[in-house]
């Protein structure tokens, strides 16, 4: 149980330190900096691959199959904005 508390913890200063971050970047920053939260994104499926691997709790299990979920949403998401981004530069 402890651990668990400890995760959340670290879960909930995570996401109010990333709000925090994302809502002082600038607009028109916003789509360069996609490629850097791609990576953290790789990194955060990687990351939770492993812990559902080894999950022996079922509860584990299910926060690890979300957080795989809702990376590769951002991966994916990442990836076609920045096409875009790159296809608004192409000369046609």
């Amino acid at each position: 149980m402890g651990e668990l508390l400890i995760g959340l913890y670290v879960f909930v200063l995570a996401t109010l330190a990333g709000r925090e971050v994302i809502s002082k970047v600038p607009p028109t920053l916003h789509t360069p900096l996609m490629s850097g939260a791609n990576a953290i994104s790789g990194i955060a499926i990687i990351g939770a691959l492993v812990v559902t691997g080894v999950a022996d709790s079922t509860w584990v299990r299910v926060l690890g199959i979300a957080g795989i979920v809702m990376a590769t949403i951002n991966v994916v998401g990442g990836f076609m904005v920045t096409d875009r981004m790159l296809q608004m530069f192409k000369k046609r």
